[in-house]
């Protein structure tokens, strides 16, 4: 498209902005410094015409657009390589900045083949190999001499991992171990770059050694020779076909029949089968599960904010531009970012955004922190870690499709259309519902620690910081209703302190009169599933509302901060007022004091809106959107679209010669 101004409205939008822009982005990004690193970094990769499209993807059969998804995949990796040369960091860092800006989804929309191979494959060997196996096969993996994935789920298993009937049995008159996979269920079926893209997979599967099965273990195998690719013996490949989004990550299944592979393939840096079959076991065997919990820590901090910060700047800057309808008779149509019901729909989402944005720094530090303990042997954070990245993950991904949802329903028909980006972004954001643990599961996976704890702080035993709350929460009930920040948190503290309450109470109550642990269990976990989330909600209210009390900015974003945190808490209270109402110190007539402060965030946020999505500063190869490009020319980037379809290059279709003239003929 040929520069053109921006669009007037849009123009008028940022000269209403009462905040220093530069100055929220550098917050979100951590310093100035990291600012100035990220707009160098994301320029050298987006702007290699090698990596921009000549045909949307849309237009693209199934196989050209793999084939375009390996292509620029390379294209993407030998970039590295480059960027690797003339900057200051190391590879892992630089893999960790291409996930964390989005870079992977800005090279190819719907993802890339060697996603997996990057973010499980690689951090698996170094979390699951002991020395010998890093050396062999890290660093061959870090710089892409081998392409690896991670071969976990199975046709008839997926979160319960424990069921996986893949199975592994060491022969020790070999030293080897046979790989089987004994029914269709067993199966490895979803792994990323499975398909057609690796040559390595590490596979989970029940270990057999000396009539024994000692449960799940991870083992690397070789699927592919290295030099024509063909599947090695006993070993079926294929792809699983096309989704609702991601069909470019390549997703496979496999199958076994009989292979074999070397004791030392085995990953033994926590459990290990000597050269007799003598098995020994793991200190922990949560230790097999990092590379789990890694991977969740990414989804909340890279994607559940990156996917709602786009899709919010798309539509915010398209409901500056479109104007419709008339809010008074004979007047100009006014831009539906004025309508109570479009902010309604669009400022949440943002406010959402921010609130797991600070969220997912706190996880990050406390998974690198952790992770450090572990290696240390030291487990004890373990458990708290594994509870809030399920809570975290399960409950943020959620609303980030619920978010994304709303913002490409308020840009009506045209938030339809593929070149919005916006269906493509919720199809990647509902995946994030569905893989690395089903949501509902990673709930009750969280409800399990908080019993366990509440039971613990029955005893006045220490509760870690998540937890808390737990001492006192009945305690907060007795101050009377405020729509302070302090209450409102208090209030989401109460909501999930008498909630687990509820849950060991009842669950207790049913096992005391005869009921088996695990039906009170199943009978109760819709109870259970709400606490984890209340649990959620209070962890990311709080959060955010601490940080307010140390970032150090100017007052002016201090006070979009605050509105943004005002108005998520008001919107959660609002949408779950019920529970407020039967667990908080929230009366009836402190409903409308909540509805009062919903509407005074949205008008004070109005004004800020687009300053704050620019803020956000995504490059349009990023947003890769027609609503929702910098310079607000909507209308000429949708027609511009639309001559890109194959159906345009030519004035009459053959289909008319071929099916409609004969048709219309036959009717005369």
């Amino acid at each position: 498209m040929t520069q053109q101004r921006v669009n007037e409205d849009l123009r008028l939008e940022r000269l209403k902005c009462m905040f220093n822009k530069e100055e929220l982005t550098n917050l979100l990004d951590g310093g100035k410094d990291n600012t100035i690193y990220r707009r160098k970094f994301i320029n050298f990769f987006v702007s290699d015409n090698r990596l921009k499209d000549e045909v949307p993807f849309d237009y693209l059969s199934h196989q050209e657009f793999y084939e375009q998804s390996v292509r620029k995949n390379c294209i993407l990796c030998t970039k590295i390589k480059e960027w690797l040369e003339i900057s200051d960091k190391n590879l892992v860092d630089i893999y960790g900045s291409i996930w964390h800006f989005g870079l992977d989804f800005a090279v190819t929309s719907q993802g890339v083949p060697f996603t997996v191979h990057t973010v499980m494959f690689t951090p698996a060997l170094l979390s699951l190999g002991n020395r010998e196996q890093q050396d062999r096969w890290f660093r061959k993996a870090l710089n892409n001499e081998i392409i690896g994935t991670y071969a976990q789920t199975e046709l008839g298993h997926g979160t319960f991992i424990r069921g996986l009937e893949t199975t592994c049995t060491y022969d020790p008159t070999t030293e080897e171990f046979i790989l089987n996979s004994p029914t269709l269920t067993s199966y490895k079926w979803w792994p990323g770059g499975l398909g057609h893209t690796c040559n390595y997979a590490i596979v989970v599967s029940q270990l057999y050694t000396q009539g024994k099965c000692h449960g799940i273990h991870p083992f690397i195998v070789q699927l592919r020779d290295s030099e024509t690719w063909m599947p090695l013996p006993g070993i079926k490949l294929g792809e699983i076909g096309s989704k609702l989004g991601m069909n470019g990550t390549n997703n496979g299944y496999l199958a076994f029949d009989n292979v074999r592979i070397p004791r030392r393939n085995m990953l033994m840096k926590n459990s290990k089968v000597l050269k007799d079959g003598t098995y020994e076991k793991s200190i922990n065997q949560k230790l097999t599960y990092g590379t789990m919990i890694f991977v969740r820590v990414l989804i909340v901090r890279s994607l559940v904010t990156n996917y709602l910060m786009k899709a919010s700047t798309i539509a915010i800057r398209y409901s500056a531009v479109r104007r419709q309808s008339e809010l008074k008779a004979g007047e100009k149509e006014p831009q539906i970012l004025d309508y109570q019901t479009q902010q309604y729909k669009l400022f949440p989402a943002i406010a959402t955004a921010l609130a797991y944005k600070f969220s997912a720094n706190w996880l990050w530090d406390v998974y690198h922190n952790v992770n450090s303990q572990v290696e240390k042997g030291d487990l004890k954070r373990l458990p708290e870690l594994h509870a809030m990245a399920c809570c975290l993950k399960s409950v943020g991904s959620s609303d980030a499709a619920v978010g994304v949802t709303a913002c490409r329903l308020a840009c009506g028909g045209h938030g339809y259309m593929n070149c919005s980006n916006l269906p493509n972004i919720y199809g990647l954001t509902t995946a994030m519902e569905t893989y690395e643990g089903e949501n509902t599961v990673l709930l009750l996976q969280t409800a399990r620690y908080l019993l366990k704890a509440f039971q613990e702080s029955q005893f006045e035993k220490p509760l870690p910081q998540t937890l808390s709350y737990l001492k006192n929460y009945k305690l907060l009930k007795q101050s009377p209703w405020t729509t302070d920040l302090e209450c409102m948190t208090n209030a989401f503290f109460q909501v999930s302190g008498y909630q687990i309450e509820n849950c060991h109470n009842v669950i207790n109550q049913m096992i005391s009169n005869g009921t088996a642990h695990e039906d009170a269990w199943n009978a109760k976990s819709i109870l259970l599933s709400k606490a984890s989330e209340a649990h959620c909600r209070a962890f990311v209210i709080s959060t955010f509302v601490a940080s307010l009390k140390t970032i150090q900015v100017s007052p002016e974003v201090m006070a979009v901060l605050t509105n943004l945190c005002q108005l998520i808490s008001a919107y959660w209270t609002l949408n779950n007022v019920g529970i407020f109402l039967q667990y908080s110190n929230l009366k009836p007539s402190d409903v409308s004091s909540v509805q009062a402060l919903l509407e005074k965030c949205l008008k004070e946020i109005r004004p800020n809106a687009v300053g704050i999505v620019d803020s956000f500063d995504f490059r349009d190869e990023l947003l890769d959107s027609a609503l929702g490009a910098y310079d607000g020319n909507v209308y000429e980037r949708l027609l511009e679209e639309a001559e890109k379809s194959p159906l345009n290059k030519e004035p009459v279709n053959k289909s008319f010669y071929l099916y409609i003239k004969p048709f219309l003929k036959s009717n005369m």
